[in-house]
């Protein structure tokens, strides 16, 4: 069960609302991302931007933070690692500098 919720208000502005232990919310141009209290990550909007995860849904776990880029989400895990999804041309793949992070 989700806990949050986001919202456009009419000002263009984006509110948020809910448990707040529950969730960190990034967005970008076209998708959201929120980590739930258990460290898993939910996401929506446009798929192409990263508004669908599901090829990366099994990494996206004891996730700690997320950045948001024009179209792309990068998230750091528990132990450093990082998973990347969305447009590859925007920091949609990290797979290249996978080897670099910095693991705890």
């Amino acid at each position: 069960m989700i806990h949050v919720f986001v919202g456009i208000v009419a000002d263009g502005s984006v509110a948020t609302w809910g448990r707040p232990d529950c969730f960190a919310v990034q967005a970008e141009q076209g998708a959201f991302a929120a980590i739930l209290a258990d460290g898993s990550v939910v996401t929506w909007g446009y798929p192409r931007y990263g508004g669908d995860c599901t090829t990366v849904q099994d990494q996206l776990v004891n996730v700690q933070q997320i950045q948001a880029t024009g179209f792309a989400f990068a998230a750091i895990l528990v132990d450093g690692s990082v998973v990347a999804w969305g447009l590859p041309d925007f920091v949609g793949d990290c797979s290249a500098v996978q080897d670099q992070f910095h693991y705890f």
